[in-house]
């Protein structure tokens, strides 16, 4: 498939995004793309891609049908639901309190459902969720028009995976214990491909559900700490990494994305992150993000961060960085994200649209 070639009309504004977080601010602008974003992805994670995302391209969607969703406060769909209503339950009936000044939640401390992996059977079995049960019939009515709008719509699926569960039945020391401890091995070994076969599951029934309205799944899993990661490359590698690697396959066996959320300073786990089978990742900004697109960018999808700009700077400063960043940091055959989420700072009008420009007559 070939590159589209540019014309200078597709920098006329259609639209802005809504501003995250606040209704009354100015959002990113939207360009007349030659092609809907839903379709460009295919030709991102294919190495053909005709310019570099910085963010308007990205559906978020992130439904109430799926408990954790609530539970965790992260629900965002075409029936949005009160801040009031976040918290409670998640899947596996633990219970979480939404903090509103740091817009999440956390497990109600103090009530851990076990604290050794071996007993995970006794307490987790007679609870284990069943989507099935889910109206997803409903929550496919409701979002049908939210998810058909020609973006490039990932699913936020599971924010809390693999380490992030088991923390959330353990607390944090006794999960970090369990991932070194040869007496709890085999019991976590088959606590985790339990999980896996449930998250495969709830793929299938939201494939189902949503169709083509969504084209991939981001999945979030924190390893790490703003200064390193939680745990050992050998421990993710021989506890983790196969676990995540039959998840990517069946969601890539679906026609649909497999893309990494993982918070804090883990770049030392990017080999990991790509024998796990995922086809993207967005770094936080602690981590070398310059240096994992030239090492690693031709195996994985990296968002790269680029530094803040200054308000005041001139315009041909502002258009010259983005020229540079884009000379080193992308090729349609070496594909990469601009990490709106972590380096916004950089996203000004001029900078967006020099970089749209530049990527787009690569």
């Amino acid at each position: 498939m070939s590159k589209i070639v540019f014309d200078e009309k597709e920098l006329e504004l259609v639209g802005r995004m809504p501003a995250f977080g606040d209704p009354e601010a100015l959002g990113a602008p939207i360009y007349k793309f030659p092609i809907s974003p839903k379709e460009e992805v295919k030709k991102l994670y294919n190495k053909e891609s005709d310019w570099m995302f910085t963010g308007t391209e990205w559906g978020l969607f992130s439904p109430k049908v799926i408990p954790d969703d609530v539970a965790r406060g992260f629900v965002f769909e075409a029936e949005m639901i009160p801040m009031e209503e976040f918290g409670g339950p998640d899947m596996f009936g633990v219970e979480w309190e939404y903090v509103p000044v740091v817009g999440g939640s956390m497990v109600r401390p103090g009530k851990p459902l076990f604290t050794d992996v071996n007993e995970w059977k006794e307490k987790l079995l007679p609870v284990w969720p069943n989507p099935d049960e889910w109206d997803w019939e409903g929550s496919a009515k409701a979002n049908k028009e939210f998810l058909n709008n020609g973006q490039a719509t990932l699913l936020w699926l599971l924010n809390g995976a693999w380490f992030e569960r088991l923390i959330s039945f353990m607390e944090f020391e006794d999960a970090a214990v369990a991932l070194i401890d040869e007496d709890q091995e085999d019991a976590l070994k088959e606590l985790l491909q339990k999980l896996t076969d449930l998250y495969c599951h709830i793929v299938d029934k939201c494939v189902e559900a949503y169709g083509d309205g969504i084209v991939g799944f981001t999945v979030h899993d924190d390893w790490g700490s703003q200064r390193a990661p939680f745990f050992s490359k050998e421990a993710a590698r021989n506890l983790i990494v196969p676990y995540m690697k039959q998840f990517t396959d069946h969601v890539k066996s679906k026609g649909m994305i497999a893309d990494f959320h993982s918070c804090g300073h883990i770049e030392d786990q990017i080999e990991n992150i790509i024998a796990a089978g995922w086809q993207s990742w967005t770094p936080m900004a602690m981590n070398d993000t310059k240096k994992l697109y030239e090492e690693y960018g031709d195996q994985i999808i990296i968002s790269i961060c680029d530094n803040d700009i200054a308000p005041g700077t001139p315009v041909e400063e502002q258009v010259k960085q983005a020229k540079e960043f884009a000379s080193k940091y992308y090729s349609p055959d070496k594909p990469s994200v601009f990490s709106y989420m972590y380096a916004a700072g950089a996203l000004t009008d001029d900078y967006r649209a020099a970089l749209y420009e530049a990527t787009r007559k690569m």
